[in-house]
């Protein structure tokens, strides 16, 4: 049923069961945050998305508050700014640095957006660094928790959408820690490395290692997105390719994603290598009369191919054919791939690598 409220003055419709955040940002009222993810559940940590409600004695967390029917919601006041503000320095004294790399996930740069947006130069508050970074033995997720601010999003996402629980919380107040059971290494923990504790953390204390790899020929040129689909497997998750000079750099999962809304496995995430690899082929290869492979034309490989075909074809009939296709072709060969089974052979006998 719809209802309606008041955001800044403004009357708004809202659905029974939405918080005030959820209706101020469907209408394009900005309210900033920190500890929200809107694929997880409301959280209220950083209190920075307080708003102050008519006769209420004190602001309440937008993200927590549910709206009710003829609400009136002031988004910013001069108090309200001035809270905000103040957390922000509260936070940003603990950490190490604050303005850290695109390439480290998706929403890094959240917390240095919000000390540049209040002006924040990090000298009126002035702290010790509460985090402990971890040296851990993997490839793919670096640990930097001295630009952890403790806003739990990577332990709530790694619970609520991936299931896996790996990741925790140990200790309170200054000296909370985000942790793995026991306090081990990642890859002796439930972790499958997926990557979302990166892509959700906003201030890049989880970190794509394999992207920092490429920080160095990103910092002078620009940093290209890309949206395409995942091959690997047939779920058909969407992702931003990031590149830089025509290399690819790192991936981001597509948060707007209709298959995957922001998560990807860890192919998805991590398994890029293999496009400029050294050892890639980049010409075709047909074997001479005594067995060894040797570099041909395209045109000679596709007629010895086509041969080849025509031949089983012709002696064992068409059930004789089968295609696996590669989870590292694009989405259109695998198209055309099971094209090419089922109507050049009238069979189905078509799988994928990726399957298995």
């Amino acid at each position: 049923m719809t209802q309606k409220m008041y955001i800044d003055g403004i009357e708004v419709a809202f659905a029974e069961g939405e918080t005030i955040l959820e209706v101020a940002q469907r209408h394009q009222k900005e309210i900033p945050t920190l500890c929200y993810d809107p694929r997880l559940e409301p959280f209220g940590g950083c209190r920075l998305c307080i708003v102050a409600l008519e006769d209420a004695r004190n602001p309440v967390a937008a993200c927590t508050t549910k709206a009710t029917s003829e609400m009136v919601v002031t988004t910013t006041t001069d108090t309200i700014e001035t809270l905000r503000k103040t957390l922000l320095e509260m936070v940003i004294s603990e950490n190490r640095e604050v303005d850290v790399h695109p390439l480290r996930g998706y929403a890094s740069y959240e917390l240095a957006s919000l000390k540049d947006k209040y002006g924040i130069d990090g000298t009126r508050i002035t702290g010790t660094t509460s985090g402990t970074n971890k040296t851990d033995d993997n490839p793919f997720i670096l640990r930097d928790y001295e630009l952890c601010i403790s806003c739990y999003r990577c332990v709530r996402v790694c619970a609520e959408q991936e299931g896996d629980h790996a990741i925790n919380v140990m200790n309170r107040g200054f000296h909370t820690q985000i942790t793995t059971e026991f306090d081990g290494l990642l890859k002796d923990s439930a972790c499958t490395f997926c990557g979302q504790c990166i892509q959700t953390c906003p201030t890049g204390a989880l970190a794509d290692k394999k992207a920092l790899r490429a920080v160095d020929a990103v910092s002078d040129s620009h940093l290209d997105k890309t949206r395409t689909i995942c091959p690997y497997c047939g779920v058909g998750c969407s992702v931003d390719i990031l590149t830089t000079d025509d290399k690819i750099v790192g991936i981001h999962p597509a948060m707007d994603g209709p298959a995957n809304q922001g998560a990807l496995c860890v192919k998805g995430q991590f398994a890029f290598d293999f496009v400029q690899h050294p050892d890639r082929l980049k010409t075709p290869l047909i074997r001479d009369m005594e067995g060894k492979l040797k570099e041909t034309t395209w045109d000679k490989a596709l007629d010895k191919a086509a041969d080849g075909f025509r031949s089983v074809y012709e002696k064992h009939g068409r059930h004789s054919i089968y295609g696996i296709a590669s989870g590292r072709a694009p989405s259109e060969a695998a198209y055309l791939m099971q094209k090419f089974i089922r109507a050049g052979f009238g069979t189905n006998y078509i799988d994928n690598c990726s399957r298995a």
